[in-house]
């Protein structure tokens, strides 16, 4: 179960960051950053999101640059279908900041 929301999740990434592309790190940057180890896997990412909400489900990803860092933002449903959002360093793979989307 956990190899296919792994999947799904990195299938929702690349979805996501090609939609977002204009304002966001584009895909192949984002393939880029993650194949030199800048940035930790996506699965990896989602994992550290999944963590403060271990029944829910990832919906949208972005992957931004701000303050001089790369944050994965993700979007996510919990078992309650309350919505939050999720921001973790991309790099540390350290959850940033985790609030329940209004």
């Amino acid at each position: 179960m956990k190899t296919i929301t792994a999947i799904m999740g990195s299938m929702t990434l690349l979805a996501a960051m090609a939609v977002h592309a204009d304002d966001d790190i584009g895909i192949d940057q984002a393939l880029q950053l993650q194949q030199a180890g800048t940035i930790k896997p996506f699965e990896q990412l989602n994992a550290a999101a999944l963590g403060k909400h271990p029944n829910g489900t990832v919906g949208e990803t972005e992957l931004e640059q701000e303050y001089g860092k790369y944050v994965y933002k993700v979007e996510l449903r919990d078992e309650q279908g309350k919505q939050w959002d999720v921001d973790v360093d991309a790099s540390t793979g350290a959850v940033l900041k985790d609030r329940e989307d209004d």
